[in-house]
């Protein structure tokens, strides 16, 4: 198949490909042409796609989020389903941010490097978590997942702005959140190279969700809409989670997060723990 020269129909190139080490290599090929110049986003290009999206492979089975499982730090094989689970966030993390290149027309071109970068950097923790589990005598495909990230993808197809509003700032934004509990407990399990890639991918994390969060704010800015009132419109008209603490607020800051969201945040999470 011949590599396409424009950013948006490479990226879409790379979404439909199923297989994770060709789906890893062919972002790092779209990512250096993009850094040499030699493919640049048409945002005016009318794109479509008759294959299935996202691609990906036959394992890991798709299953309800509850039956997955919990995870036992003390046994090898539970540390493995972590890495595991770990690993399938951030091949899903892949496919969103090529789907959010090539999905939108009609934005500036940063906004299409942005996304690029992301699905750079996602790319670089699936890799590290796949190496990291195939040390544990695994491979990503071995256990169970569940598809809940990209079920918020496919209800965000056709607005940019919920798309900004509730994959980067919402669901990533949970990982800011996770990360650090996570990381103490496979430190404390022993698994030190584990809690490094835990590091890395909260640093590049931040960086993500700010992307999110700075073209969340430009979109609204551009549609004369307040953040606040706006982002909660869409949580409930498109049935998003409500985030729970407790609440990473410093990577919040770093990724962007105004204290009035911050503040709008941990009241709409006290507000639903007193209905329970």
């Amino acid at each position: 198949m011949p590599v396409p020269a424009e950013l948006r129909t490479r990226a879409l190139q790379c979404l439909i490909e199923p297989d994770p080490a060709a789906k890893v290599a062919a972002v790092y090929a779209m990512a250096e042409a993009s850094r040499e110049g030699a493919c640049m986003p048409d945002p005016s290009a009318p794109l479509s796609s008759t294959a299935e999206i996202p691609g990906r492979p036959d394992k890991p089975e798709l299953v309800p989020p509850l039956q997955v499982g919990r995870r036992a730090m003390n046994t090898p094989e539970g540390r493995a389903m972590l890495i595991h689970a770990l690993a399938h966030i951030e091949f899903n993390a892949i496919n969103l941010a090529l789907d959010a290149v090539w999905r939108f027309p009609g934005l500036p071109a940063g906004y299409y490097t942005d996304w690029l970068q992301v699905a750079r950097e996602e790319a670089y923790h699936f890799s590290l978590l796949q190496e990291h589990l195939q040390r544990l005598g695994y491979s990503y495909g071995d256990f169970i997942a569940h598809d809940s990230l990209w079920e918020m993808v496919e209800r965000t197809c056709g607005d940019v702005l919920a798309r900004m509003a509730l994959v980067p700032r919402t669901l990533e934004a949970r990982g800011l959140d996770a990360n650090p509990p996570l990381r103490a407990k496979l430190a404390q399990a022993g698994d030190k190279q584990a809690a490094a890639i835990l590091d890395i991918i909260l640093r590049d994390e931040i960086g993500h969700v700010e992307i999110g969060n700075r073209w969340y704010g430009y979109l609204c800015r551009q549609r004369g809409l307040e953040l606040i009132p706006t982002y909660a419109d869409l949580a409930r008209q498109y049935r998003a989670p409500t985030p729970r603490g407790p609440f990473n607020l410093e990577a919040r800051r770093q990724a962007g997060f105004t204290e009035g969201e911050l503040a709008a945040l941990q009241n709409n999470n006290t507000s639903e723990t007193l209905a329970k």
